[in-house]
């Protein structure tokens, strides 16, 4: 998936900044290593819900979210993790991993993805390219471009002030 994921980027132009740094399985452990890097830091979610939907959340890393308040937002019921090894099957990645590129994994189109909009108003995002000794930076607009040529359209979450309080629109 490594390479698909290159030959994707490179077919649109688009060539991220890249910092290398030991595996990291959590946003606190990956700040050790984002020093200096640009864009807004993300954390991500594999969900599931009790119909068997899938969903990869994209938020800021800082962002804390009720579950509960977060499932209608999705049109979803009851969401819990998804497995570590339905993550591998669906999204070919594995956990620590786990970002918006991992869609490119999705040919059956099984994963519905979802972003904060604080996320899209920002210059750029850090996210692992499917690999989680590798942060790159993708500007906002290209990660547009990427959604848009793997014919992903992202619902976008709108939050309020508060950390845990969402906002419906």
């Amino acid at each position: 998936m490594q390479s698909a994921l290159s030959e994707s980027l490179a077919s649109l132009g688009i060539c991220p900044q890249e910092v290398t740094h030991p595996p990291v399985h959590t946003v606190q452990d990956a700040y050790a290593h984002y020093a200096g890097l640009q864009g807004l830091h993300t954390k991500n979610l594999f969900l599931k819900d009790a119909r068997g939907s899938l969903f990869l959340v994209t938020l800021p890393a800082e962002r804390q979210v009720d579950m509960k308040a977060l499932a209608p937002m999705l049109g979803a019921r009851r969401l819990s993790f998804g497995s570590p090894d339905l993550m591998r099957e669906v999204l070919a990645t594995e956990p620590g991993s786990l970002g918006p590129l991992s869609l490119i994994a999705d040919r059956k189109r099984q994963v519905r993805f979802a972003i904060d909009a604080e996320l899209l108003d920002a210059d750029a995002i850090t996210c692992h390219p499917l690999d989680n000794t590798r942060t790159w930076v993708v500007a906002t607009d290209d990660l547009r471009r990427i959604l848009q040529a793997w014919h992903v359209e992202p619902l976008v979450l709108v939050f309020d002030g508060s950390p845990e309080q969402p906002v419906f629109v």
